[in-house]
């Protein structure tokens, strides 16, 4: 054993340490330190030489046994050789016949090696045999879209089986899969939840018309509401979740299509799978919002119309099918959804659909002008709000649109009726109705029941005092009322509200339409003055048919009239008549003005005549004459009117003809010409003492030309002392005659008399007197001004 020189140095130090500590180191010391080194030395020399002499008689002591040891050493030698030749010898033949056993021995190894192996391989495949039987048949689930099981499997893998061979590498790849196993399955999953959320879509229409349907046949309902125009003919693409074609099962469905629903058209199992599957994931909350924002998505797209939906019935049905389809859906998921969709959520949903359908219902129908559109419209609109019901929405605004489509539905009605009665005015020739025939007076009274004892003991032919007018507003009237009333059947009214309603709908067709109508009418340009009478008789009769209007809206909506409320249910028919009928008398009367100042342009006085003809004017004659004629038509008019216009025409014929005498156009006047003027106002004198209309007190036409009348007598007396005499007296002859007026025919006469109309003689005194009269008048003129 060597040592290093650390183990020397520290082997030194403790020898000497001991040393230094012994008696002979101090004996040493001593010797040192005195002075018998010498003495020291020489002892310590005889002391080596004692032990030399010591040794040297050891070794001659020991000497011969040291040589016979060494022969003994070479002949042991000789033996070991012999020794090792033999176990050489030995050791060969041992290894020659070892070697077959090593071989055997090697061969038994390697084979306990592989039988080793071999049950350790058994032992491993035993326990990763269902890993792998587990992993290929997740493989395989995969492949199959079977996503549920393989997510069930999955959970098996990794929690049963994986941890046996958590050893393996392959295990750790498996469980390294996992996480993008489970990704996949919830892709796909999602995937096959957007397969079916695209499906939906293109039958969610269908599902719609079938509930539509099934509500029809549960509420008495036309089914045919709920079929889609050539839905026999057209070709409709498969169903998206069976693949068959609707027409292969046509014949089937319309026998069992009121037992069909949701779950017959749509496969659901998408939903179910996903929902599984994702709350097994812990990501249902995930799988909630975006199932609930795909289909809110969906409702805006089905609540958007189309652009032409006003244009026909189909298009109001294909858009709430798609609407009504969607919420059957999501009603069918509530009820099997295990809480993917809450009765909140749908009622939000819901709650903002049903504005966005109010509104595009309400927009497109104010487009329509078609009564029998409308009334197809209403149905559906009614049938789609029972169909909801079912399902448990609410139908609160559906109801109310129902009443504003109610409100355009009579001002379309008003609208067409507008029409009806222009051509009613159109086709009339304002005649009163003749009948020759009993079955004609009868086809007449069942239209109008008009009541004249008078007139039904008259013989044929009978003549009614209204013209076809009458009995055909009459009845179109009628045809309204049922007309409004067939849209208010199945609101949901009460019988007072639909009586209400029907009577506002009448009364405005009476008050705006009708009378619109009737008013346009009778200031037509061109429309004779019989004919504004005969109108003016007919709507006399419409007044008094009001009574009978009332009776036909109370047959109808079956309510029963109560005498002690007057204001329940009135019609305002009659005020509205008596309106129109005071505009048809005043436009009579302004025809009656016009017609006599046709006959008065006819006038063609010579003023300068110079003997008068001896009879009246032949424009009088014809004046007269129409007059008379005009004023026997007015006997079916109520007795005012006829007075009221038999008076205004005196009196406009009378004023005309001052107008005439007084006119700056006639310059110049003869004596002859004011005698013919006075011959026509004896003629009118005549016509007005006969009085054409009866009821006038004695003499109150005749007073119609008192003014003209006073005029002429005084110009054809000449008694002008009488007049200036009585002037301002109650009790004047010539009491209507004004200074102004008698100066104006003065100064004409006294400008005929320039033209020699008269002899010298008379002319001198003529003019005497017309000065004098002149000079007289103009100063009580001045008097009348001055006062």
């Amino acid at each position: 054993m060597i040592m290093d020189g650390g183990e020397i140095n520290t082997e030194l130090d403790h020898f000497e340490r001991i040393f230094t500590t012994s008696s002979l180191y101090q004996e040493i010391m001593t010797i040192y330190d005195g002075d018998e080194h010498g003495k020291f030395m020489e002892r310590l020399d005889t002391r080596i030489r004692n032990h030399d002499r010591d040794i040297e008689r050891m070794c001659n002591h020991h000497y011969q046994g040291f040589i016979d040891s060494i022969r003994e050493l070479l002949q042991v030698r000789s033996q070991a050789h012999k020794l090792k030749t033999e176990v050489v010898r030995i050791d060969e033949e041992a290894q020659e016949s070892a070697k077959q056993l090593l071989a055997k021995s090697e061969e038994m190894i390697k084979t306990r090696k592989v039988q080793s192996n071999i049950s350790a391989a058994v032992d491993a495949l035993t326990l990763c045999l269902p890993v792998l039987t587990t992993y290929s048949k997740l493989q395989s689930q995969m492949k199959d879209k079977r996503y549920y099981p393989a997510l069930k499997t999955l959970e098996q893998l990794e929690h049963t089986y994986l941890p046996r061979v958590a050893s393996y590498r392959f295990a750790q790849q498996m469980r390294d899969n996992i996480p993008r196993v489970r990704e996949d399955i919830k892709q796909a999953s999602m995937s096959d939840i957007k397969d079916f959320l695209e499906a939906i879509r293109w039958v969610s229409t269908r599902i719609g018309q079938v509930a539509m349907k099934r509500a029809a046949l549960q509420y008495n309902m036309d089914p045919k509401l709920a079929v889609t125009r050539n839905e026999r003919h057209a070709t409709l693409p498969p169903n998206p979740f069976t693949g068959e074609t609707y027409e292969a099962q046509a014949e089937a469905q319309s026998d069992e299509e009121e037992e069909l629903c949701a779950q017959d058209l749509i496969d659901f199992t998408p939903v179910y799978r996903c929902l599984h599957i994702y709350t097994v994931l812990g990501a249902r909350d995930q799988f909630e919002t975006y199932y609930r924002e795909q289909r809110r998505e969906q409702a805006r797209l089905a609540l958007q119309p189309p652009t032409n939906m006003h244009e026909n019935l189909e298009g109001y049905r294909q858009y709430l099918y798609g609407v009504l389809g969607f919420f059957v859906i999501e009603d069918h998921v509530l009820n099997i959804g295990n809480g993917l969709v809450t009765r909140s959520y749908l009622g939000e949903v819901w709650e903002m659909a049903s504005g966005k359908v109010v509104n595009n219902i309400r927009n497109h129908s104010s487009y329509c002008t078609d009564t029998y559109l409308m009334l197809n419209i209403k149905n559906l609109i009614m049938l789609f709000a029972h169909t909801l019901q079912n399902y448990g929405y609410t139908v609160t605004p559906l109801h109310e649109l129902l009443l504003e489509v109610k409100d355009h539905y009579n001002e379309v009605l008003m609208q067409k009726w507008v029409q009806v009665f222009r051509d009613i005015f159109e086709k009339d020739n304002y005649h009163p109705v003749q009948v020759e025939t009993p079955e004609e007076f009868s086809r007449i009274t069942e239209i109008f029941p008009y009541r004249d004892r008078n007139l039904e003991q008259a013989q044929f032919p009978k003549r009614f005092p209204f013209s076809m007018m009458v009995p055909k507003v009459f009845q179109e009237v009628k045809v309204y009322i049922s007309a409004c009333l067939e849209f208010s059947e199945d609101l949901n009214l009460s019988q007072t509200e639909k009586e209400d309603m029907v009577r506002k709908s009448t009364n405005l067709l009476l008050t705006r339409t009708l009378s619109g109508c009737l008013a346009t009418l009778i200031k037509r340009p061109g429309l004779r003055l019989l004919q504004l009478i005969q109108i003016t008789i007919n709507t006399l009769h419409l007044e008094h048919a009001n009574v009978l209007l009332e009776h036909y809206v109370a047959k109808l909506t079956g309510s029963i009239e109560d005498s002690s409320k007057p204001g329940l249910g009135r019609l305002q028919g009659k005020a509205m008549f008596k309106d129109i009928r005071g505009e048809a008398e005043e436009q009579i009367y302004i025809a009656l003005r016009l017609k006599i100042d046709e006959f008065l342009d006819l006038a063609s006085y010579d003023w300068m005549l110079a003997e008068p003809r001896g009879m009246s004017s032949s424009y009088v004659l014809d004046l007269i004459a129409f007059l008379t004629s005009t004023f026997t038509a007015f006997t079916n008019l109520p007795v005012r009117v006829a007075q009221t216009a038999c008076m205004s025409a005196c009196q406009y014929v009378a004023k005309c003809l001052m107008a005439m005498l007084l006119s700056e156009d006639v310059k110049q006047m003869s004596l002859a010409a004011l005698e013919q003027v006075n011959l026509d106002v004896i003629q009118c004198e005549q016509f007005a003492a006969t009085e054409p209309v009866e009821g006038f007190e004695e003499g109150a036409l005749l007073m119609c030309f008192a003014d003209l009348r006073q005029l002429l007598d005084l110009f054809m007396t000449e008694d002008w002392s009488t007049y200036f005499h009585d002037y301002g007296s109650e009790n004047s002859k010539y009491l209507r005659v004004s200074p102004h007026n008698a100066i104006i025919v003065v100064e004409k006469l006294r400008e005929g008399e320039k033209r020699g109309m008269f002899s010298i003689l008379k002319r001198s005194d003529k003019k005497k007197l017309l000065e004098t009269v002149l000079k007289q008048l103009k100063q009580l003129t001045q008097h009348q001004h001055a006062s």
